[in-house]
């Protein structure tokens, strides 16, 4: 191939994928806003006992209160992306998330700290939606749910990363290295997405729809799916301890590794097979390792089975929101999307509540529930 051909055949493949570089720029003013709410996980314990004297209870209060509040903000979030332009959304996210930090920085005691939690939620749900609906806008029709996988990612891998580097600040500087970090990072996210170009349409009629009707039977999915997730995290370490196995929290980064890995190998599965096949693989995979665990005999036993239910969970929300997407109408597809993602908090949620219960009994049979309810993801993406 001449140099001339080569040229024409490089700015041939550009211009065939103007959204890269505008999606590159979400993906990392996404990961910069959850190394942020990353960053404090480990030190708002240590604020809520040692700084303001509260109580165990107290700190769970502090967690929940962002997670609830962001449950219920997505719907309106991807409303507002889809009326007034996702860019603007995402941008008053990241503000609003700045501001937090500020909060957090205030002697306000657990009411202001709560005021925080509240406001970061709001901010979350705002970037977070805002961004989820500017990705499915972008993305060819033939990669989009490899594109929403991948756009996910960004959010896991800073929940990941954002303990470890709040441990490393607080070590060195205390809270206020700590407050600094979750102004910085989402700072960095608005100059990203300052400058970046949204070309999708807004203005158009948005419907007024919280719940629209495409995203029930894929919402009832992710929460059947997430449960197992829930479950794992909650109780798999305890479950393991129950049998004398040592080491049980392996489960959970033995999941974490096979949720990534295969996102990012068979990100396009539900692209090229389709969506509902891709659920309906995801539900029995997945209820397959939940059962391996709540059978094991060993750690690595329960260890291949947690590898076996990360690989089956992680295509489950990118094929479901293809599936939300192409069901819903134009009007309702902000709020669907967000509604869909709701769902997998709901999920967790009840995973806790519920197998808090069922542990009376044993862990075993939380594991078991958990596998079984997996399963409802495939009668309800099928139905």
């Amino acid at each position: 191939m001449t140099d001339t051909a080569r040229t024409e055949a490089q700015g041939a493949a550009a211009a065939k994928a103007p959204w890269l570089g505008t999606f590159v720029g979400l993906v990392c003013a996404l990961l910069c806003t959850f190394t942020a709410v990353g960053v404090v996980i480990p030190v708002i314990p240590r604020l809520v006992t040692r700084e303001l004297g509260g109580s165990a209870f107290e700190v769970g209060v502090t967690f929940a209160v962002s997670g609830v509040t962001a449950l219920l903000v997505r719907p309106y979030a991807g409303r507002l992306a889809q009326k007034h332009g996702c860019r603007r959304v995402m941008l008053l996210g990241a503000v609003v998330i700045i501001g937090v930090a500020g909060l957090y920085a205030l002697p306000l005691g657990l009411a202001g700290l709560w005021s925080a939690r509240f406001l970061l939620g709001v901010g979350e749900a705002l970037l977070f939606m805002s961004g989820s609906l500017w990705t499915v806008g972008l993305a060819p029709q033939d990669r989009r749910a490899q594109i929403v996988g991948f756009y996910g990612l960004a959010m896991w891998t800073g929940f990941a990363v954002g303990p470890l580097l709040g441990e490393l600040l607080y070590r060195v500087g205390s809270f206020t290295a700590v407050w600094i970090a979750v102004a910085v990072l989402p700072a960095v996210a608005f100059c990203v997405v300052w400058l970046l170009t949204d070309r999708i349409e807004r203005g158009a009629r948005v419907s007024a729809k919280l719940l629209p009707r495409a995203a029930v039977l894929p919402g009832v999915s992710l929460v059947c799916g997430s449960f197992g997730y829930g479950v794992l995290v909650s109780f798999g370490a305890l479950a393991m301890a129950s049998r004398d196995i040592a080491d049980g929290s392996l489960l959970v980064s033995a999941f974490g590794a096979a949720y990534v890995l295969t996102r990012i190998l068979a990100g396009r599965a539900p692209d090229r097979m389709g969506a509902l096949p891709v659920v309906m693989l995801s539900a029995v995979v997945e209820a397959g390792g939940l059962a391996l665990i709540a059978l094991a005999p060993s750690l690595w036993v329960a260890a291949l089975g947690a590898l076996i239910a990360g690989a089956g969970f992680t295509l489950l929300y990118p094929a479901l929101a293809l599936i939300t997407i192409d069901a819903a109408p134009e009007a309702e597809r902000g709020a669907a999307l967000g509604a869909v993602t709701s769902f997998f908090d709901v999920g967790v949620g009840v995973a806790g509540l519920v197998g808090g219960l069922l542990a009376e009994f044993s862990y075993t049979t939380v594991l078991v529930v958990a596998s079984v309810t997996a399963l409802g993801s495939l009668l309800a993406g099928t139905t």
